[in-house]
């Protein structure tokens, strides 16, 4: 499944409610999440991935628009806002109360907790590590600041540029975040230890190899250099390039 409620949560806080108001809105999103889990199931879905919710107090977006002078506000160890990664710490054990309540309803299904914040804790924690030279808490694309992320000029407007290496970075434009952290995060998925119960790979099905081929370049939408996404075993009936800023042409 998808993530449910990031972006009611996401609208709550841009409109300006307060924290309070906002943790009320969580039973609800909960409630959705559980009724989508139930409808998927009565049609047929007997193994259901559901995430959680990323630790937004880390992400360049709420990093600038709620930027405190207050120093004890901050994590001294990731950088990150505390009170909005406890809030989405809030909605992550609500979620996993419902997931288990579901669990003892619905014992035939299997149902899978992805552990999204601790996945992307652990390069928000250590992101040389990760190889997010450009650090984790700084946008690739945006039109500068503290974190590179300026609300009123948004990625892919003409003020903003993108830095030379998206890889390098974890946030892609400030609130979405690059395919390198998006890899590591199902890297920590897929190996273990961020989902409850662990998958079991030895079960999935083979996918085909995708690989970025450097020897195969052609020009992008805007002129500059697009790698090649091959998909090893399937025929080129469509193509797809990535711009050298990362996003995706399909020709």
């Amino acid at each position: 499944m998808g993530e449910i409620g990031g972006n009611d949560y996401n609208h709550a806080f841009d409109s300006g409610r307060n924290i309070e108001e906002i943790q009320s809105f969580v039973p609800p999103v909960i409630n959705a999440i559980g009724s989508a889990i139930n409808e998927f199931i009565e049609l047929g879905a007997v193994t259901l991935m559901v995430p959680g919710n990323f630790p937004i107090g880390c992400l360049p977006t709420y990093l600038t628009n709620f930027m405190s002078s207050n120093k004890e506000a901050y994590d001294p160890e990731t950088g990150c806002l505390i009170w909005l990664n406890e809030f989405a710490m809030y909605h992550n054990d609500m979620l996993q109360i419902e997931l288990n309540r579901i669990k003892k309803l619905r014992p035939y299904a299997t149902i899978i907790y992805a552990d999204y914040y601790n996945a992307a804790m652990s390069f928000f924690r250590s992101p040389i590590e990760y190889g997010f030279s450009g650090g984790a808490l700084t946008a690739c694309c945006g039109a500068g600041g503290p974190y590179n992320f300026d609300p009123s000029v948004e990625c892919g407007y003409p003020a903003s540029t993108a830095c030379d290496d998206p890889s390098s970075h974890a946030s892609w434009d400030g609130l979405h975040m690059t395919e390198a952290a998006y890899r590591w995060i199902a890297k920590g998925l897929l190996q273990g230890p961020y989902t409850v119960p662990p998958i079991n790979t030895s079960s999935c099905v083979s996918l085909p190899v995708i690989s970025t081929q450097s020897s195969k370049r052609k020009r992008g939408k805007e002129g500059g250099d697009a790698a090649e996404l091959v998909v090893d075993g399937l025929a080129e009936d469509g193509e797809v390039f990535f711009d050298a800023d990362g996003r995706a042409v399909i020709v």
